[in-house]
């Protein structure tokens, strides 16, 4: 990893963690998918659940309100492979059954903002990125179910629960999302297909019209046989994307170059800054339920 910091384990034992965010006091929230909670982890690893949530809590940001928001995929049926990796396998329900969810982190109260899109109702809910207007984008991965698999969407909605809308629909496993410094271009990453895409922000909440056949610009895409999952931006612009099969990070440029920094184990699902320089990446290992921290050589972006 030259001119990375080699990765420290924080926590242990987590239940498929996904979505850290690292907080003032030095914890980091995160969510447990197969525990269905929305965890912190003390600067010393001990763990402690804020809120239960249920479902499959996947995606976590906290809003202008100071309140934990989170996308909650509904649940996954799972397997455990031999040395203990945690893997989901298909969604718990036939029916669909995402919602977005508020915690006031004071308490732990649990509110549902979103179950349904102009009538739809939301399937898997995946991961977020809140805006400098107050508002949200996250992404809808669908999910494998036994009647098949859902097409997946990009969302826009309101943190008060006053408005949503679908701005991308029919995408292929739309997973990370994330936003550039200057706010003007949205980036979302594809699980299955691991392609990189960036969409302008034609106004806030609105994104410009897609060229044909894509959802937006092709960034890049692996040369081996990876796939991926949630996303950060650095500070330079630059995208840093949770990798699977190969464990690791894969970084582009805007305009397509990349490397690749390998990490330990087989899923690699999101990757979060924090500290006082922004240079503390909090790295999930969601199968092995590992919390890692690297010193990163660029800052992130700060986030609205």
């Amino acid at each position: 990893m030259s001119g990375y910091g080699e990765p420290e384990v924080v926590a242990t034992g987590l239940r498929f963690p996904e979505g850290p965010v690292p907080m003032p006091d030095g914890s980091v929230l995160l969510v447990e998918i197969a525990r269905g909670t929305l965890t912190r982890v003390a600067p010393d690893g001990g763990l402690s659940v804020v809120a239960e949530l249920g479902g499959g809590p996947n995606g976590l940001a906290i809003g202008p309100d100071g309140a934990a928001y989170v996308c909650n995929n509904g649940g996954f049926a799972w397997t455990e492979l031999p040395g203990g990796l945690l893997l989901p396998i298909h969604a718990a329900n036939e029916t669909r059954c995402g919602t977005i969810q508020r915690v006031d982190l004071s308490d732990g109260s649990v509110t549902t903002l979103y179950d349904s899109c102009e009538g739809a109702p939301l399937s898997g809910p995946n991961d977020l990125v809140f805006d400098a207007h107050g508002g949200f984008w996250f992404t809808d991965h669908g999910h494998v179910r036994e009647s098949g698999r859902d097409h997946g969407a990009l969302h826009y909605a309101r943190a008060d629960g006053s408005r949503i809308s679908r701005q991308r629909a029919e995408m292929i496993g739309p997973n990370g999302v994330g936003l550039s410094p200057d706010g003007n271009t949205l980036y979302v990453a594809e699980t299955m297909t691991a392609r990189l895409w960036a969409m302008d922000i034609a106004a806030p909440g609105e994104l410009a019209a897609p060229p044909p056949f894509m959802p937006g610009r092709l960034v890049g895409t692996p040369p081996a046989f990876r796939l991926f999952d949630s996303l950060a931006v650095e500070e330079s612009g630059q995208v840093c994307i949770g990798t699977l099969v190969e464990g690791g990070i894969t970084l582009f440029d805007p305009a397509g170059a990349h490397e690749f920094v390998a990490l330990p184990g087989i899923g690699i699902t999101n990757i979060a800054f924090g500290g006082a320089d922004r240079r503390d990446a909090y790295i999930t290992s969601s199968p092995d339920g590992v919390l890692y921290r690297v010193r990163w050589p660029r800052p992130g972006a700060a986030l609205a």
